[in-house]
């Protein structure tokens, strides 16, 4: 049984970096956001629940119409929490059928960036968070979504805060742009693994 690590920071901490740097390393991640986008367009249950609780208009053209449900959730928590309630088990089951069909390899891995918040905990073995200073989070997420300090300290505030994300990990990788990252990554392979097979794992599949 593959031991299952939970990959999880806040905007712009780097966690999509680790996630690469462990998929380079032989060890599967399941990146929550992307599975979560396309188990949202073709799942028949999420479908139904969403067009009932906002509207036949939520999906064109077989796709989510994301700026209206993100419209229809701003500022309203519990909207919010329905429309993860509908969402977020969905992800759960897929995630559990992935980490099956991979019960042979010896890790693998789960990015998230709400893991805790969403209820994820419990499906992973090993919660790993991904740290970097607040000034670097922000300055690297204005410069990839090209959006305003404003805007982007704004997300971070609806966040979970680094303090409750590093009380609940079990394990912490700094990424500060100064700390290297490939020797924390190789340390964390390390503590969890018994032998190295997994280095050439990604070779051998």
């Amino acid at each position: 049984m593959a031991i299952k690590v939970g990959i999880t920071g806040g905007i712009g901490s780097g966690k999509s970096v680790v996630s690469r740097l462990l998929g380079i390393m032989g060890i599967p991640v399941y990146i929550s956001d992307i599975e979560a986008k396309r188990i949202t367009n073709t799942d028949e249950v999420i479908r139904r629940e969403l067009c009932a609780l906002v509207g036949e208009e939520v999906f064109q053209n077989g796709e989510l119409n994301r700026p209206l449900l993100a419209a229809y959730m701003f500022g309203y928590p519990e909207r919010t929490k329905e429309v993860n309630g509908i969402i977020h088990p969905q992800v759960k089951n897929d995630f559990r059928q992935w980490a099956g069909q991979l019960s042979s390899k010896p890790l693998v891995g789960m990015e998230s960036a709400i893991l805790i918040e969403s209820g994820f905990r419990d499906e992973v073995d090993v919660l790993v968070m991904v740290y970097a200073p607040l000034d670097i989070r922000v300055e690297r997420a204005m410069r990839r979504d090209g959006s305003s300090r404003d805007l982007v300290m704004k997300r971070i505030e609806a966040q979970m805060s680094d303090e409750v994300k590093r009380s609940q990990a079990d394990f912490v990788i700094v990424n500060d742009d100064e700390t290297p990252l490939i020797p924390q990554v190789l340390e964390l392979i390390s503590l969890l693994s018994k032998n190295n097979h997994y280095l050439c794992s990604a070779k051998n599949n």
